[in-house]
């Protein structure tokens, strides 16, 4: 398997198995990078993950980087995380963010902070929460409003979307031309990924799978809007998106979520979501 005195190799379409199976050494944590793998990422982009090369490991790799627009260590420690950041300091930051477990993704920046620069914001503690009990077995209210966005309320869900990434990361999602952004939406509505709620012509409580793989479904970019904030709103529609997500895409539920976000965090725990993890994210 080793191809160069380098341990650090780019997976190739024949790794994809394997590649895996090193995400599932943590299901929860590692649902990104597998779900990318699962869709194909490794035939159509080719050096999207780098891997450490161990023929001591009985899968032939230690630990990945997954380096889209988002660089995402997979199962990287102290021993391995220096030659990552070797390999990352050749080229140019380019990413927006570094994201996954705590622990890695704070070790990795300390070795990548020096050539790459002050970041805009550090993130160290994210909890990461999971379910596997639909809420309705709990005795939960489930809001009765939520539903999958049809294909013909893209105009609706975007600007429900572009809030929530503006008010989350402090600055719009696309630069310029909305054209990109407007795809990568309407590909998760075409997925049947996205919930909402509306009220009239406007979506006011948006949620979305982003990944699926490993049994795990990772629900991402939750937005209430401001005017129904504090009105006991967001627990019942998180309960049915968790409800219709165990139904639907996976047996597993997970997010993850600002330390910092006490209302969100609240509502996640009276919906019975559970620690079982910490994230971190560095903006770039």
């Amino acid at each position: 398997m080793l191809r160069s005195r380098s341990p650090i190799q780019a997976l190739t379409p024949a790794d994809e198995d394997a590649a895996i199976a090193v995400c599932a050494r943590r299901p929860d944590a590692h649902v990104f990078v597998a779900a990318r793998i699962r869709e194909g990422a490794l035939r159509t982009t080719p050096g999207c993950v780098l891997g450490y090369a161990d023929r001591g490991d009985p899968l032939g790799w230690r630990s990945l980087v997954w380096t889209g627009a988002n660089v995402v260590p997979v199962e990287v420690g102290p021993d391995t995380a220096p030659a990552f950041a070797q390999r990352l300091r050749r080229r140019s930051r380019w990413a927006s963010s570094l994201f996954g477990p705590s622990d890695e993704v704070l070790g990795l920046w300390a070795l990548l902070s020096p050539s790459w620069g002050m970041p805009r914001a550090v993130r160290g503690s994210q909890p990461l929460m999971a379910t596997t009990v639909p809420p309705s077995e709990l005795g939960l209210a489930l809001d009765p409003c939520v539903r999958l966005a049809g294909p013909d309320e893209l105009d609706a869900v975007v600007p429900a979307a572009a809030a929530m990434f503006t008010e989350e990361i402090g600055y719009p999602p696309y630069v310029g031309s909305v054209a990109s952004y407007r795809r990568s939406v309407a590909s998760l509505i075409e997925q049947r990924r996205t919930y909402v709620v509306t009220e009239g012509p406007d979506v006011v409580f948006k949620a979305d799978v982003g990944s699926v793989a490993l049994g795990t479904a990772q629900i991402q970019g939750v937005w209430l809007a401001p005017h129904l904030r504090g009105r006991r709103r967001a627990g019942p529609a998180m309960a049915a998106v968790v409800e219709a997500v165990l139904a639907e895409h996976a047996a597993r539920a997970s997010l993850y979520v600002n330390d910092f976000n006490v209302a969100a965090r609240a509502t996640y725990a009276r919906i019975e979501m559970r620690e079982v993890g910490e994230f971190a994210t560095v903006l770039l």
